[in-house]
């Protein structure tokens, strides 16, 4: 089913137009456009609270990367920002959740993809609500900076900034005629090529353009399981029982490709190309207005995943179409894998006949047919208006829209196993309208009252072939619909109440409701009946649409013709607040207290395997109180901020297996999501940058987090001993530079980083096998990175090796040991180089 967008893009037309003409004027109280920041005199400028602000002014959490601090690192994305941020978690996930990551800062976020669940993160480009972890992990082109704030946001940022936000800024043109060229080639073809260019249209109208073009070449290899292992050739594992086996015996896995390296593809490509058009129009010295586009395109083999583990399962559906079951000898190695997709090993397959589950051969088949890639095209158009209305009174407009649909396909055990098999298409767009009043009411006193909007509507339309469901294989399409919007009044209070003591207070209201509709159907469009069976029991009370008197007893509000056609709402409302009290000491110090909130709404279990599965779950809540300080010392040589905080952490969402249906048969399988309990999360921050002599910098940050639950759901299946999940316990980053002048011939600068992150939790599956809990293993890892620079400093080429030591990690990792037997991995990329040409004009 596809969207109509036309009258939204008409709305979103209409909306820019009004902001021009409703509005006449250039920021006098801020800025540098919107909630960014800039650098004046070494003293970084921040409006994070509707006003302008150094840095160390402002009582909040911050880290702020800017565009040469992003190249000097090697960071080109996201997900490797993230990496040098104390407490926040960027990663890329499994090709099951497709070109999507998991976010969370001070442990909270998410890490479910489903257009269903909110993001808990909240990113943001050039201010505008970007809705989902699909396709986030966007790339640097162009950005003026980064900024990270950490701790609940629920008063300063549009929406599910619970944990924190992510906020981007594009490099805005300021009237000048300059611009950028650089092109790079590295490890596995790597080829990068990135530009920029900026020019006046007339005396008051600015333009800028920009775009990335990147393509490597994978680093997992898929190989032919049957030609790696030609069946009879003798190859022997040692089983689970600790029996020798032979891994393909005579009639076992065919092959199929006919290369001599047996490799099928390269996963992990990159191929992505972006665009950005920015107009800025300064009609008056009361007005700016900027309007902001851009595009996006990845077309790219999914992401490398590795079998790390295995759980051979007596369910005869989990074989090979030999009759090979799931074990160890599929596991592959540290950078292969034995993936299937349908079209590439001898298909066509034929759909499993409920009650048949076997086809003409005698072997389940597969039935679904997928590619091996993952693509995803966005795009998105925003406008901001500033308009001084007076000397006390300023009017901000943002306006945005933005859209994207994506595909992919996921082998559920990358094994000729056959076990599971997915094809997804998700398409999403959505529109968001914000209103800010600034008044400097005295010199004292800064009031900021304004009101959001935001509205987005997702299919999920997604084919599921899934074999370790009995009694016989389950296959069923379901092209879900979600649609969501949101409502907020905001204020603002910041007073200077006496020299040096100053109060910032603020107070969000929220509404935001939810519909989801849900269809389950067979491969050939008919309702599937173990999904969708007639008279699923709901109890006393129940009130839908198809009820009926199942058992005979002439109660009509006791069961329901289960779920397709069936739509779950939610509605909900919610006040958040913050408080924050900071003085300064002196020049060099301010500390800081502060006590904030913030929620994530609730909703339906996206994904009910059937009518008892479709259950709602609650908004969870979070309460943060705040300490710190920031200093610059000897002579801003020394920069040293330090945070601690306490989150009271109330209805946490997770997942729960098995599900807490009324009938338990109906409770596996189960990807229930449901209020697990709540927790203390304490922890510490500390960032650091220093200039011990000129032209030598060392920058660093060092994180502490400890989790620990204070009331668990019997339901949910967790433990009161249980981690935070997705939350390393310590997190350091150092990186340091120097910068080699060596005369006419220009400069050197050499430039390493050093990450460190610990153990993490990512969490358990209390399956029919029993409980099981995955971790992913602590790592430290190094960039390096050297840079020669003209005398004019317009030209530059750098050599950069990533991962220096080689060091074998993993991004994120899927355990489906109780259901297909199998624990997939996501390794990190290995050790790469890239040698890149930039020239400035």
């Amino acid at each position: 089913m596809r969207k109509n967008t036309t009258n939204l893009r008409r709305g979103t037309m209409l909306a820019l137009g009004a902001s021009v003409l409703a509005m006449a004027s250039s920021p006098a109280l801020a800025q540098d456009d919107g909630d960014g920041e800039s650098s004046r005199d070494n003293v970084i400028i921040v409006t994070a609270q509707f006003r302008e602000q150094a840095l160390q002014d402002t009582p909040l959490a911050i880290t702020a990367v800017t565009a040469e601090e992003l190249e000097a690192r090697s960071q080109t994305d996201l997900a490797t920002i993230a990496d040098s941020a104390p407490n926040v978690q960027i990663r890329p996930q499994t090709a099951a959740f497709g070109p999507s990551v998991t976010a969370s800062i001070r442990g909270i976020g998410q890490n479910d993809f489903n257009p269903a669940y909110e993001p808990g993160v909240g990113i943001y480009i050039d201010d505008i609500y970007y809705p989902s972890l699909t396709g986030a992990i966007f790339d640097t082109l162009d950005l003026d900076r980064v900024e990270i704030l950490r701790g609940p946001q629920g008063t300063l940022s549009g929406r599910n900034s619970i944990g924190g936000a992510v906020k981007m800024y594009s490099r805005l043109p300021s009237g000048d005629t300059s611009g950028f060229v650089e092109a790079g080639y590295g490890s596995r073809d790597r080829m990068t090529l990135r530009g920029a260019a900026e020019f006046p249209l007339t005396d008051n109208l600015f333009a800028r353009v920009s775009g990335v073009s990147k393509r490597q070449d994978g680093y997992v290899d898929q190989l032919d399981f049957g030609c790696v292992f030609p069946a009879g050739g003798g190859d022997t594992f040692i089983n689970a029982d600790g029996d020798v086996e032979e891994i393909n015996p005579v009639g076992g896995e065919p092959r199929f490709v006919t290369t001599d390296d047996c490799r099928v593809a390269k996963l992990g490509s990159t191929n992505y190309q972006a665009a950005r058009a920015i107009l800025r129009w300064e009609a008056s010295p009361d007005f700016d207005f900027t309007l902001i586009g851009d595009f996006t395109d990845q077309d790219q083999t999914v992401a490398g995943q590795v079998l790390t583990a295995t759980r051979r399962n007596a369910n005869p559906n989990i074989l090979t179409p030999s009759g090979l079951p799931m074990d160890d000898r599929f596991i592959c190695g540290p950078f292969c894998n034995y993936q299937v997709d349908g079209s590439a090993f001898g298909g066509p397959f034929v759909p499993v006949i409920p009650g048949d589950p076997f086809g003409a051969g005698g072997t389940i088949m597969q039935a679904t047919q997928g590619e091996n890639r993952t693509t995803y095209r966005g795009w998105g158009i925003s406008g901001q208006a500033n308009w001084d209305i007076n000397e006390m009174l300023q009017l901000v407009s943002i306006t945005g829209y933005r859209e994207f649909d994506t595909y992919f396909a996921a082998d559920g055990d990358i094994s000729p196993a056959r076990t599971g098999y997915g094809i997804n298409n998700l398409d999403n767009w959505s529109f968001s309208q914000e209103l800010r009043l600034n008044a400097e009411l005295t010199e004292t006193i800064f009031v900021t009252i304004g009101g959001y909007y935001f509205e987005q509507s997702s299919v999920y339309d997604s084919t599921q072939d899934l074999r370790y469901v009995a009694p016989y294989p389950l296959q069923f399409r379901q092209p879900d619909t979600v649609a969501a919007d949101a409502q907020a009044l905001f204020a603002n209070l910041a007073w200077e109440i006496v020299p040096n003591l100053n109060l910032n207070a603020g107070i969000r209201y929220t509404e935001e409701s939810k519909a989801q509709s849900y269809f389950r159907y067979n491969l050939d469009g008919t309702i599937n009946g173990f999904l969708d069976p007639v008279g699923a029991f709901y109890g006393e009370g129940f009130d839908g649409p198809d009820v009926q008197d199942y058992d005979g007893d002439s109660n009509t509000t006791e069961v329901v013709r289960a779920l397709t056609g069936q739509t779950a709402f939610y509605k909900g409302d919610k006040i958040d607040y913050r408080v924050a009290l900071d003085y300064r000491f002196s020049e060099q110090f301010l500390a800081y207290a502060s006590i904030s909130t913030g929620f994530k709404g609730g909703g339906s279990n996206p994904r009910p395997f059937n009518a008892f599965q479709l259950l709602p779950f609650g908004p969870e809540s979070l309460t943060a109180y705040e300490i710190g300080f920031k200093s610059d010392l000897l002579d801003r040589r020394l920069r040293l901020n330090v945070s601690s905080f306490l989150n009271k952490y109330s209805d946490i969402q997770s997942t729960a297996n098995p599900c807490p249906t009324a009938d338990p048969i109906y409770s596996r399988p189960s990807a229930c999501r449901v209020n697990s309990g709540s927790a203390d999360i304490k922890g510490v921050e500390i960032e650091l940058f220093a200039e011990p002599v000129d032209d030598f910098t060392i920058s660093g940050s060092v994180s502490y987090l400890d989790f620990q639950f204070t009331f668990v759901n019997p339901a949910s299946g967790a433990l009161l001993t249980d981690p935070g999940t997705g939350m390393p316990e310590w997190k350091a980053s150092i990186g340091a530079q120097y910068r080699i002048d060596i005369g006419d011939a220009g400069s050197i600068t050499p430039r390493i980083d050093v990450y460190y992150q610990d153990e993490t939790f990512s969490g358990f599956d209390n399956g029919p096998l029993g409980r099981l809990e995955t971790y992913l293993p602590s790592f430290t890892t190094a960039n390096a990175r050297v840079t020669w620079r003209n005398e004019d400093e317009d030209l530059s080429i750098a050599l950069e090796v990533t991962n220096l030591t080689d060091e074998y990690y993993f991004y994120s990792v899927f355990d489906q040991r109780n259901n297909n037997g199998g624990r997939i991995a996501t390794p990190a990329r290995p050790r790469e180089w890239a040698l890149t040409v930039k020239k400035d004009f």
